[in-house]
């Protein structure tokens, strides 16, 4: 999975094969999720804290994960997005 963000231990990627409605994944100590860009919808297993600090991340940057998933479903190289501080 390649990595677009790392931050409290909580690492972010995005897979290039993947379908369906823009996700991105978070794992944390051995616990992984995927995330809906838009939505915000979490399947998987987060702490709470964790799962929180994560779509706190992702409103930040919803504009930067789509562009991601665009580039993703073109094959192309992904932006690093900056880390929750």
């Amino acid at each position: 999975m390649p990595e677009i963000s790392r931050f409290f231990g909580i690492v972010i990627g995005m897979f290039y094969e993947e379908h369906g409605v823009p996700h991105f994944h978070a794992a944390y100590a051995g616990q992984k999720a995927s995330v809906e860009i838009q939505s915000g919808a979490t399947h998987g297993q987060l702490p709470p804290a964790i799962q929180r600090l994560v779509l706190e991340w992702a409103a930040l940057h919803r504009a930067e994960l789509l562009e991601n998933w665009q580039r993703a479903r073109q094959g192309q190289p992904l932006a690093r997005i900056a880390p929750l501080e």
